[in-house]
């Protein structure tokens, strides 16, 4: 049986093109951790995860001691002991678990990301713009390069959102859905106003009103909206999923693979979601195209609308010799798609390295 001979652990630093704004954070640069492992018999896999500080209470510093901890472990281990043992850990730091988790889950089981038939993934677009003429502009630009679907940041005043809304509404009528994202950052009683406030035409759901721990306020904003709610980060198991789906109103919830520990476990909570009477919508915005990559292949089979593993569009450059295939709003799988890491922009975007054998 073939052990792990190796693990080298990178933090990276992708500047961005333009600066990501969330409610809780603006992002200049992504700062994954990339784990690339070998084995005994000569294999290798790699996989990233990227922490957002602020998203929850993991923080990067300690993702990176529990990733260190959790490769100098590993050695010597068969993959699949490997990743039983971290999974025990799994609260302590769910993200850098994830990386290297799937690293180890990649070893054992290539075929999970083996393209054997063309695929087209559409992703959603983000609104960037506040201004009714630049916001038109935009919807005009991103509908011409193939986009359907575009994300809408809220949840800082009710009014200037509800304002902002409508002028994207009426630059997507007929020509897109919506989706709006409040990023936890609206009190209920706010949330409340801003949902009754909404004109449901073309919004396909609302994500994340409230408090990820605040699911009184956030089911109470579900019975009010008129428009679907989506659960985001308080999704990180299948109970949490369980719970989604006793609220009326919750017609989404949103999974990541770097809340869930590898392809294979966030396949079975995608399927969880609708076993549960809800759709999933899967990816994180913050991943890079490793991480994009890696949340692609798993929505080949199992999600029916647009992914929002769109995070490898926004860094400057690319990790892959081989780019992750888009066009027309969508990543372009096909048969025998295998990326390469771009050897010479992983050196000039490392800013530490550790590996251990």
């Amino acid at each position: 049986m073939a052990r792990i001979t190796s693990v080298e652990i990178r933090r990276l630093d992708l500047p961005l093109t333009r600066p990501y704004r969330l409610s809780y954070r603006t992002f200049e640069t992504f700062e994954p951790y990339l784990v690339s492992v070998t084995d005994s018999d000569g294999r290798t896999a790699f996989a990233d995860a990227h922490i957002s500080p602020g998203s929850s209470e993991e923080t990067r510093e300690g993702g990176w001691a529990r990733l260190n901890d959790w490769a100098a472990r590993s050695i010597g281990l068969a993959p699949e002991a490997a990743r039983a043992a971290i999974l025990e850990e799994f609260g302590e730091s769910k993200v850098a678990a994830t990386a290297v988790m799937t690293a180890f889950e990649l070893l054992d089981h290539p075929e999970a990301t083996e393209i054997r038939a063309p695929c087209r993934l559409p992703l959603l677009a983000p609104v960037n713009e506040t201004e009714p003429d630049a916001i038109a502009g935009e919807i005009a630009d991103g509908v011409a390069r193939g986009f359907r679907t575009f994300k809408v940041k809220v949840g800082k005043d009710v009014a200037a959102d509800l304002a902002r809304v409508g002028a994207v509404q009426d630059a997507a009528r007929g020509r897109a859905t919506l989706r709006l994202d409040a990023n936890r950052a609206f009190g209920r009683d706010d949330a409340i106003r801003f949902a009754r406030g909404l004109d449901p035409e073309g919004i396909e759901l609302f994500e994340q009103p409230c408090h990820a721990d605040d699911w009184d306020a956030n089911a109470a904003v579900a019975a009010a909206s008129p428009v679907p709610l989506m659960l985001d980060e308080p999704i990180c198991s299948l109970d949490d999923i369980a719970r989604a789906g006793t609220i009326a109103g919750v017609g989404f919830c949103k999974l990541k693979l770097k809340r869930f520990g590898g392809m294979e476990l966030l396949r079975e909570a995608l399927e969880a979601v609708r076993d549960h009477g809800m759709e999933p919508v899967m990816g994180d915005g913050l991943g890079s195209e490793i991480h994009s990559w890696l949340e692609a292949c798993v929505a080949r089979t199992t999600i029916r609308n647009a992914g929002e593993f769109n995070g490898f569009l926004k860094p400057r450059g690319r990790l892959f010799e081989n780019p992750l295939p888009f066009e027309d709003g969508a990543i372009m799988l096909e048969p025998g798609y295998r990326p390469r890491l771009d050897r010479a922009a992983l050196e000039a975007a490392t800013t530490e390295i550790v590996t251990h054998t």
